[in-house]
């Protein structure tokens, strides 16, 4: 599962920095400050999604932390502007946090019980 977290979170933090770049350019375009500052917090969403991503291959511990992070902001950057397709990304990252939580729990259990 570690493998599939990883793959997951870097594809859709890609997708999330390219909507999120698309938002905030169409907000410059329209004058709307409250959906551009929206957008740029959603580009640190998708960064964060894509740190986390490449972190859950070897430390999920990590990978957990950092999706929660980026479900925190993509849920307060949700209530500005007309970007809400953050809260979607929220919920998103907070189901990539419990997967990579229990795949760093799982291992962490494994070494316990391993024959020495």
């Amino acid at each position: 599962m570690k493998i599939a977290v990883g793959i997951i979170g870097i594809f859709l933090g890609l997708l999330v920095l390219m909507q999120s770049c698309a938002v905030t350019a169409g907000s410059g375009l329209l004058q709307d400050k409250a959906t551009g500052g929206a957008g740029a917090v959603g580009m640190l969403v998708g960064l964060l999604f894509f740190i986390a991503g490449a972190f859950s291959f070897a430390l999920p511990l990590v990978g957990t932390i950092m999706f929660g992070l980026a479900a925190a902001f993509a849920f307060l950057a949700s209530t500005q502007g007309s970007f809400s397709d953050l809260t979607i990304w929220g919920f998103i990252a907070l189901i990539l946090a419990m997967m990579s939580f229990f795949t760093w729990r799982s291992a962490k259990r494994k070494k316990l019980n391993a024959p020495v």
